[in-house]
């Protein structure tokens, strides 16, 4: 086996490991929700469900090995308010505990009118940055988060997130025919490192164990679906 192939069987084990460990912690649920376009979606991801320590230090542990494993090149890391500002936290830990010590910083929604004043906390930004969020749904926090970064004199580098969708964006309330990691990626110039994808949660529920009365198989079916009616060309 060539090393390009032992680190893609790598990725894809640590992928699979993801999506059971979200899916086993409650995370990743099954059966019919509305997304932020207007879809009926058959599963739902919630980070903010991982509310616990062990959870949280786990999530990290995840991020930060898919971090390291795509070599990716940053100076700190940078979490957007809300879900953004725990992740960004613990990441920065847990890459120090594997040996990549890097400040980090996050910003408030409204700023802070006295103290130390203004919107940023943490490290000043500055060099290379690298987003932690918990998915993509339209690149509004990824933007948000650029525009942030650039006016503070640094460079937006790179996005990590937990779970690709994979699926068609929409604008002005029409689908178009990439991602929000695609336009992330070709259209702002980015690296985008994901630890799981929509790919990945079909993988891990073709491989058919009961779950709540109801079998994987089934969930697969109806996940499936949702992809062939919304989902991207994996190579745009």
């Amino acid at each position: 086996m060539v090393i390009g192939d032992a680190r893609q069987d790598d990725k894809n084990l640590l992928a699979l490991e993801f999506v059971r460990f979200a899916v086993d912690a409650g995370v990743l649920r099954f059966g019919e929700f509305k997304t932020k376009a207007g879809r009926m979606s058959p599963y739902f991801f919630n980070a903010g469900l991982f509310d616990d320590g062990a959870k949280m230090g786990r999530l990290a542990e995840f991020y930060a090995k898919a971090i390291l494993a795509s070599g990716m090149e940053f100076d700190m890391v940078f979490g957007p308010a809300y879900k953004g500002i725990p992740l960004a936290a613990t990441v920065a830990v847990e890459l120090a505990r594997q040996g990549r010590n890097v400040p980090f910083a996050y910003n408030r929604k409204e700023a802070k009118d006295h103290g130390e004043g203004g919107s940023l906390v943490g490290a000043p930004l500055q060099g290379r940055v690298l987003i932690i969020d918990d998915v993509m749904s339209a690149g509004t926090a990824a933007r948000e988060s650029i525009a942030l970064i650039k006016a503070a004199g640094a460079v937006p580098h790179a996005v990590a997130i937990a779970l690709d969708r994979q699926e068609m964006a929409t604008e002005n309330g029409q689908d178009v025919p990439h991602s929000a990691v695609q336009y992330v990626r070709h259209q702002l110039g980015m690296q985008v490192c994901t630890i799981a994808n929509l790919a990945d949660l079909l993988f891990y529920l073709d491989q058919g164990t009961p779950d709540a009365g109801q079998s994987m198989q089934e969930h697969h079916a109806r996940v499936l679906a949702y992809r062939q009616r919304y989902g991207v060309n994996d190579k745009g």
